[in-house]
């Protein structure tokens, strides 16, 4: 048989349609507004990367400089804690000044507990000045021994305990020579509990309730600090 011989007519239709279907796509890849999208979503997408990332190294560093802030106040309010009242002669050097025990025994129990609390041996100290106290509620080494609770308490990282023992220190015997440096402990513990409004607040009592003090001097400087 013979080859059937198409029209030239059909065969210039054909070519054209053979060509616009390969040129279609080329031509849709072309578009200059769809590149300049492209670039502009990348650019976007590149400088928010780049501000994520800014974002994370400031917070890092923020982070940082609190946790030295933190760790700061925890060594100062130790030191704090492990201080002795000053002394006068005839008083042993544990106790606060014009406090004596006229009972040998009560005077034992309480320098025993204290002995625990200087030797780092906070969970026995604890116990030891919780019963003083409630043995002997009315001894006239009743407050110390209530800061060198808090203290204990502070110490074995149990900061709600050493809040609720200092503060009933600070209200009832808001005159006691351990009473700002009661405060200063339950600032830490606040501030180990992530309560800084708390802590501000303890510090700004010590500053104006005590201010011819040591502990007034360590808690405006702690104050700057918790700006």
């Amino acid at each position: 048989m013979r080859a059937q011989v198409l029209p030239l007519r059909t065969l210039v239709l054909t070519a054209a349609l053979a060509a616009a279907a390969v040129a279609a796509p080329a031509h849709a890849f072309s578009d200059d507004e769809a590149r300049r999208a492209i670039l502009d979503l990348r650019q976007q997408v590149q400088q928010q990367n780049e501000q994520n990332q800014r974002a994370r190294l400031q917070l890092a560093d923020q982070l940082q400089s609190l946790q030295q802030e933190i760790t700061q106040l925890r060594e100062q309010l130790e030191l704090v804690s492990r201080q002795q009242p000053n002394t006068q002669p005839g008083q042993g050097a544990n106790n606060p000044p014009g406090a004596t025990a006229s009972d040998p025994r009560e005077q034992a129990a309480y320098d025993g507990a204290i002995d625990q609390f200087r030797k780092g041996q906070y969970k026995e100290a604890a116990e030891s000045l919780a019963a003083f106290i409630a043995l002997y509620p009315a001894s006239q080494l009743a407050p110390t021994a209530k800061f060198y609770l808090g203290s204990s308490r502070y110490a074995a990282k149990d900061y709600k305990g050493a809040i609720e023992e200092l503060n009933q220190l600070v209200q009832q015997s808001p005159d006691n020579a351990r009473a700002p440096d009661a405060l200063l402990v339950i600032a830490g513990s606040q501030i180990e509990l992530n309560n800084r409004a708390g802590a501000k607040a303890s510090l700004q009592r010590i500053v104006k309730d005590y201010p011819n003090t040591p502990a007034a001097e360590t808690a405006q400087s702690r104050l700057q600090l918790l700006q």
